[in-house]
């Protein structure tokens, strides 16, 4: 097997049964950990029998510990990097230390493991693959609404603290009354929920309900009107000026709020003049 001098592996994000055997093998062998918060790292290492020293690396000292770091891997050790939950880099330190190392050639790997927007997304309906990750969102509001209209055509998922998660909603709810959200929290763990519903019901559900651990959300991708025949003279008008079907199913889309990519199939399905492009 291929060794490394460095691993980026996973933690549970609640259920310790879900970390892997590999990842507990990389944590025995490896020199060093480095990690965000030593104490909690510090239970999961207890719990599998890891006796591998730790030391900390999060976003208030990870410039300082780059150089330290890079000592390390250069006297021939290895080392491992953990964040508190899931998979480190996902809204957690590690990428100024990451290109560090990639700039003095140290073979790195990353191992599968947990990772909560994943989980999450593996039991939301959606209508398409496609999805933006935010991580977790600004706390202005303004800032917040110009993500939600930069990205109204598309699924957002985002991470949320407790908190936060009622004013965010409202927020959501504010730029789309109409808006479809879906929640989790507590994911892995004895009293985990998802629920999918319009915003304005989630946001009932959640005040009288506790709210605890880290929460992923998703803002699904607004309706769009079905019936894109109801457009064919603004199609047809376009397609005889010189249009390609791109620009078109850009036209019409922002004009009319309808998915670009039904506009497209459309105009191949009708077999439109000038659709090239």
């Amino acid at each position: 097997m291929k060794e490394y001098d460095f691993y980026i592996v996973p933690t549970p994000i609640g259920n310790l049964g879900d970390i892997t055997q590999r990842a507990i093998d990389v944590l025995k062998t490896v020199d060093l950990i480095a990690c965000e918060d030593m104490r909690v790292t510090q239970n999961l290492l207890n719990h599998f029998q890891i006796g591998t020293k730790c030391i900390s690396y999060h976003k208030f000292n990870e410039k300082e510990r780059v150089a330290k770091i890079v000592e390390t891997l250069q006297s021939g050790k290895k080392m491992a990097l953990v964040s508190d939950a899931g998979t480190p880099l996902f809204c957690d330190p590690g990428s100024i230390l990451i290109k560090a190392l990639k700039e003095h050639d140290f073979r790195i790997t990353a191992l599968p493991g947990a990772n909560a927007a994943v989980t999450f997304l593996s039991q939301i309906p959606r209508d398409t693959e496609e999805f933006v990750f935010t991580g977790f969102l600004p706390k202005s509001e303004k800032q917040i609404l110009e993500i939600l209209s930069k990205y109204n055509h598309t699924n957002l998922v985002f991470y949320e603290s407790p908190n936060r998660l009622l004013s965010t909603l409202e927020i959501i709810y504010k730029n789309s009354n109409e808006a479809v959200v879906s929640v989790g929290r507590e994911l892995t763990k004895v009293f985990e929920e998802v629920i999918t519903d319009k915003v304005i019901n989630i946001i009932e559900h959640f005040k009288t309900n506790p709210l605890k651990g880290e929460i992923v959300a998703m803002v699904h991708a607004a309706q769009y009107k079905e019936n894109i025949e109801e457009y064919h003279n603004q199609i047809q008008i376009l397609s005889t000026k010189g249009y390609s079907a791109k620009d078109i199913s850009i036209i019409i889309s922002s004009l009319y709020n309808i998915n670009k990519n039904k506009v497209y199939s459309y105009l191949l399905n009708n077999n439109q003049d000038n659709t090239q492009g």
